[in-house]
């Protein structure tokens, strides 16, 4: 299935800019409250990187979906896209995985790149994921490797830190609310005004309002706000790359979001993004909020 057909439209955005770019991490941590949803986007990411006939529009590159490479891979057939899944124990076995990793280490048979997609990637036991740290650690120059999970926790810290992570939202997921986006609005437009390490800690400041008040915990509050900023900043890229402006999330603030693309858009939207999605992960392992906030506006 193309990128165009998938319901995580603003992911599926992002990962599109990032093959047309053939700035694609080599390893990934799609994670999520959806399975297929994973599953989906993985292998829409391989049609993209490999399809015969690719849709090129807006910085972006999309699967035409229906060329020999497209309908192989949506089978399971491609010689360059290796889907690994547990087996009848229910997990992934050490073998499984040091068979593919023999496997990527030749050349592409007649792909642009080969494509590993680590379906219920938490279900590796941990012979298994060490024995791929070594190959996340330096992955061939030809292959993309995406751990699709639903408990990117039950994954090592070791394997997590080696894989930028995307994280998928529920289909059902309510709104963010309006206080969060105007905190994480007005953060991102001070760190674009200025690279002052006294302003950036200001800004760090701000970005913890509201903390500490009683109710929702540090963690929690800081959460809602980079939850806002990671939507923000997604739009950002829609706007950035020239794409249709009815699938922004925020379209009701969109002159503030114009204002932000400035700063933001390309590679410097794609980094501060990352860098949210590494702040969020580290509050869900418990970090001290003020450190996470801190650590990351220093990032954007």
């Amino acid at each position: 299935m193309p990128f165009r057909d998938l319901s995580q439209r603003r992911l599926a955005s992002l990962l599109a800019r990032s093959v047309a770019r053939d700035a694609l991490p080599p390893s990934l941590i799609f994670s999520g409250p959806s399975a297929s949803d994973l599953r989906e986007t993985a292998v829409a990411t391989a049609q993209s990187i490999n399809c015969l006939q690719p849709v090129v529009k807006n910085d972006e590159r999309d699967a035409c979906g229906t060329c020999a490479a497209c309908t192989r891979i949506a089978r399971g057939m491609h010689p360059d896209v290796l889907v690994i899944e547990p087996g009848d124990s229910g997990s992934i076995k050490v073998d499984q995985i040091r068979d593919m990793i023999d496997r990527t280490g030749f050349r592409p048979f007649e792909g642009r790149r080969r494509v590993v997609i680590v379906d219920q990637a938490d279900l590796m036991i941990a012979a298994a994921q060490n024995a791929l740290l070594k190959t996340l650690e330096e992955p061939p120059p030809s292959s993309v490797f995406i751990l699709a999970t639903t408990r990117p926790d039950m994954l090592l810290l070791t394997v997590q830190s080696r894989c930028p992570r995307l994280r998928f939202q529920s289909a059902s997921r309510e709104e963010i609310d309006e206080d969060a986006r105007d905190v994480a609005q007005d953060v991102l437009a001070q760190i674009a005004a200025t690279g002052d390490f006294g302003r950036r800690m200001d800004a760090a400041k701000d970005l913890m309002a509201k903390t500490g008040a009683g109710g929702r915990s540090d963690r929690d509050q800081l959460a809602s706000h980079l939850h806002a900023m990671a939507s923000l900043l997604r739009d950002v890229e829609v706007l950035a790359a020239s794409a249709d402006a009815r699938v922004l999330a925020n379209a009701d603030v969109r002159p503030r979001i114009d204002q932000l693309a400035k700063a933001f858009g390309g590679n410097r939207g794609l980094r501060a993004f990352e860098a949210v999605d590494r702040a969020l992960t580290a509050l869900d392992e418990n970090a001290n909020a003020k450190i996470v906030a801190d650590w990351l506006v220093l990032q954007l």
